[in-house]
């Protein structure tokens, strides 16, 4: 039986970690359609030309354009058992026609996994991440062990104050993503995400495909939960 899971969740839900989770425990890849968009850039083909051609000129990518993109990969050999998908759909228009597509094959969306954080904690985690060359992230509010870190005030008051964070063993200096430093495209995400995801939360919800996962717990409890929840629905 194959596996059509989509991740939903406010950012700093930790929707990255748990999509490397599954991956890795049920073999099936991580589609983002970010990361589709961003591919379609070094590609010559008609359609990354003709998606290439909207960028350029700064308009939208409708829903058939974005439906076209996610067919693709979803055609392509590593996604026959089925895949995750992360930012698709991003409203109802999209979740029928992928359904549709789903039918044609004779498959179906097996779970809606969503990812449930408290708003304020997602601020925090997202303004909170400082990262290392190596990948590791440590957060200044939750997960500061082993990290050296203090806001730093501009000498000219011109600009916020600084976050500077290091590894106190290495000495290593850690990194902010530039949209995390910023606490208004913070809020503003979040408020997007409320805006476009509750639709589709009662769209699935009333299909009976919804599970609510608290992501304020462990990593490891939520794998769990995520185990449990996709393998219920595999019945």
């Amino acid at each position: 039986m194959s596996l059509y899971i989509i991740l939903m969740g406010v950012q700093g839900a930790g929707k990255g970690v748990q999509a490397a989770f599954i991956r890795d425990h049920y073999g099936i890849p991580h589609v983002s359609t970010g990361d589709l968009f961003r591919a379609m850039k070094t590609r010559t083909d008609p359609l990354a030309q003709q998606i290439q051609e909207i960028m350029r000129q700064g308009l939208l990518i409708s829903d058939d354009i974005t439906n076209k993109v996610v067919r693709d990969r979803l055609e392509q050999a590593d996604a026959q058992g089925g895949v995750i998908l992360d930012g698709y759909p991003r409203n109802a228009a999209q979740a029928q026609w992928l359904e549709a597509f789903l039918a044609g094959r004779g498959q179906a969306v097996t779970r809606v996994l969503l990812l449930e954080l408290d708003l304020y904690d997602a601020f925090r985690r997202a303004f909170g991440r400082v990262v290392a060359a190596n990948g590791d992230s440590f957060n200044i509010y939750s997960h500061s062990e082993g990290i050296d870190w203090r806001f730093v005030d501009d000498p000219q008051g011109l600009f916020p104050p600084r976050l500077e964070a290091t590894v106190i063993a290495t000495g290593e200096k850690l990194v902010r993503r530039p949209d995390d430093a910023n606490a208004h495209a913070i809020i503003k995400r979040i408020d997007t995400y409320r805006q476009t995801t509750q639709p589709l939360i009662d769209y699935y919800r009333a299909k009976g495909l919804v599970s609510v996962i608290d992501a304020s717990q462990s990593i490891e409890a939520v794998s769990q939960a995520i185990q449990t929840a996709i393998d219920a629905a595999r019945v």
